[in-house]
């Protein structure tokens, strides 16, 4: 009961923020973000595809 007693007396919990660090050392890098998985140059067809969409996309408004 001393632990409920504190947390109330002291004016409540405290959440310390999260650890400083290198922010990019939980993420994942994957294949699909590299330039031949974009391009489709790696040689599967869905990947050609979807370079073809995405080029497709990006020259819409031009």
């Amino acid at each position: 009961m001393s632990d409920i007693d504190d947390i109330i007396a002291g004016g409540g919990l405290v959440f310390k923020g999260a650890p400083k660090g290198d922010p990019n050392a939980g993420k994942v890098k994957t294949k699909a973000k590299k330039k031949k998985y974009i391009t489709g140059a790696h040689g599967s067809g869905s990947a050609r595809q979807k370079a073809k969409y995405r080029e497709q996309r990006a020259n819409r408004h031009k």
